[in-house]
């Protein structure tokens, strides 16, 4: 191997690593490999941030706001209502609501496809009262399995589209993907729906609905003692029965003093806990001893803001989605931003409980926030900060504008691409002026279900792909690979389910995009060292990478359902993994047939 060829392998293999042990963002990571290539001169330097130009960044950007588009536009309100009848039977109401978001999937982004159905998930599961564990990783799940269908339903698909046209002159057609995805679709619907729900731990499927959102790890919360508490000279130990399930308090403010919650810790007025309950412990607590939940103006003034009456004020659980302009912000920014109006009441992140201040915290998506405030003003902040309500009160699928002529634009953009009037990435930027110019999306919202940190990863990874290539590293990486085939005796078609499983095992672990900008050079290069059709491999790349069903890191939308439903890390393989076992025998088949070796 060259200098060049083990420069760039060096780097793939950190880059790897980065996104795999590390809690670097992803965006981050892509980023620091993009500096890498530069550095190392592994690439022309104009070639640099060409990936930021390139289509498939365009595309996966349009597919971006048209979502949003369509979300706006009320599409999801005609979805909810056209659904209800359905929701009745639990079977019924899996299949409806698994198979609407598959289907809504393969035309919009996965994410903004199950951030459309999860409240309608949530409410339903409230009205029925059944567990929203039965429901939201069969939800996940049926996102990303509608994604494998068409072109533009996942990132990986306009990824290994885009470098079977650099390389061959011809990138894959809208539906090329439909022989494959459409059948292994359905059958991961049905098995997700009718059996796999029942592999979930007992304790999911039982549990009650409303509990079952905040149970694991509670909210952490701040609770004031007022001026004639029963609280006042009695210590932690003597009021521990008045904590009710799993409450845990972690520290009590004095003063400017943080001092530890030990058993022999005696309570005075003004004093503040910080606490992880459920909002029912939470709720009884305030009414039954006196205390009075703090938000950040609260603690300012130490007295209620009486321009608004929080007594009566409504209460709202969000869940912040991946593109929440509020990731990796302070909580304090709810009350710099909504002022009197609105105060974050709580926070739960499942998995990792959280410590300290409230009004410290740093959002991550995932997280579930409880929020106090006026109606029309809570339904402001989850629109403009991309919060989904998870409640069934305060719930907000869209206001009904103009739905019909939303879908219409998405529709004429969709057949022009099939027929290719024009490039994909046109059409669709097309339909964004269309939605801009008839007021179907405001001027001011257009950037605003851009998931910016995919766009960021997808522009400096392409570079990496690039430097992988002209330096021939993918080659080498190929000859090994079958040269190993070789050895224990595999015919192509079994190189071509190792390329399937490895894919899905690194997309279980890092991004979906990032693993189809690694793979799919790869896969090309060993199609090419067996002298067989690259197709059959880049269609496994895609399947593969976007198989992530095995962990909550995988996928954002697996990310996105593991607060509310309750899930443990385990949880996911346990659905997961015989999902897989399933699309590797299903797919492998079918790509056979229609992409002969």
């Amino acid at each position: 191997m060259s200098n060049a060829q083990i420069l760039v392998l060096a780097l793939l293999a950190a880059t790897l690593g980065l996104f795999a042990l590390t809690r670097l963002r992803h965006d981050i990571v892509a980023l620091l490999a993009l500096v890498a290539v530069a550095i190392t001169g592994l690439l022309d330097p104009e070639k640099i941030f060409s990936g930021f130009g390139h289509p498939a960044v365009i595309t996966v950007m349009g597919v971006l706001i048209i979502s949003h588009a369509l979300n706006r536009a009320g599409v999801v309100g005609m979805i909810a209502d056209a659904l209800a009848p359905y929701t009745v039977n639990q079977t019924l109401h899996l299949l409806s609501l698994t198979g609407v978001v598959a289907v809504m999937s393969a035309f919009m982004n996965n994410v903004g496809a199950l951030a459309l159905m999860m409240p309608v998930a949530m409410a339903t599961a409230a009205k029925h009262g059944r567990s929203p564990s039965i429901l939201l990783m069969p939800l996940s799940f049926a996102s990303l399995l509608g994604g494998m269908t068409t072109l533009i339903g996942t990132p990986p698909n306009i990824i290994v589209a885009s470098f079977r046209g650099a390389e061959y002159g011809g990138s894959f057609a809208m539906f090329d993907f439909a022989a494959v995805g459409v059948p292994v679709t359905i059958m991961g619907v049905l098995f997700v729906s009718l059996i796999g729900w029942r592999l979930l731990p007992k304790e999911r499927q039982s549990a009650d609905t409303q509990r079952a959102l905040f149970t694991v790890g509670g909210y952490l919360a701040e609770l004031r003692i007022l001026e004639g508490s029963d609280f006042i000279g009695r210590t932690l130990s003597e009021t521990s029965a008045d904590f009710e399930g799993e409450t845990k308090i972690f520290g009590i403010e004095r003063g400017n003093q943080l001092l530890p919650a030990v058993g022999y810790r005696v309570f005075a007025a003004g004093d503040v806990m910080i606490l992880r309950a459920t909002p029912e412990v939470l709720a009884k607590l305030v009414e039954e001893h006196k205390l009075e939940i703090v938000t950040e103006k609260r603690d300012k003034a130490l007295a209620l803001d009486r321009e608004i009456d929080w007594k009566d004020a409504s209460l709202l659980e969000v869940i912040i989605a991946p593109n929440s302009p509020l990731v990796g912000r302070n909580a304090r920014v709810v009350d710099r931003v909504f002022g009197q109006d609105v105060g974050l009441i709580a926070m739960s992140r499942h998995g990792a409980p959280l410590r300290g201040r409230l009004r410290e915290q740093t959002f991550h998506p995932g997280d579930i926030a409880l929020l106090q405030g006026k109606h029309e003003t809570l339904g402001e902040l989850v629109e403009r900060f991309q919060m989904l309500p998870l409640a069934e009160r305060g719930l907000s699928i869209g206001k009904r504008r103009e739905p019909w002529m939303a879908l219409g634009i998405f529709a004429i953009a969709i057949i022009a691409a099939a027929l290719g009037v024009l490039p994909i990435a046109v059409c669709f930027i097309v339909a964004v002026l269309a939605y801009v110019v008839l007021g179907v999306l405001p001027l001011r919202e257009l950037y605003a279900g851009v998931d910016w940190s995919v766009i960021v990863l997808l522009g400096a990874m392409f570079p990496l792909g690039m430097a992988l290539d002209e330096t021939g590293a993918t080659g080498v990486l190929a000859q090994y690979l079958v040269g190993f085939a070789e050895h224990i005796g595999l015919e192509p078609w079994g190189v071509l389910v190792v390329l399937m499983i490895a894919t899905m095992a690194i997309t279980d672990v890092i991004n979906n995009a990032a693993t189809a900008l690694i793979m799919a050079p790869i896969a090309l290069q060993i199609a090419t060292t067996l002298d067989v059709n690259p197709d059959a491999f880049l269609m496994a790349v895609a399947v593969g990478a976007s198989s992530a069903f095995l962990t909550p890191i995988g996928h954002q939308c697996n990310t996105l359902v593991m607060g509310p439903g309750g899930y443990k890390f385990t949880d996911y393989w346990r659905l997961g993994l015989p999902l897989e076992i399933l699309l590797v025998s299903l797919a492998v088949p079918l790509l056979l047939t229609f992409w002969p070796l």
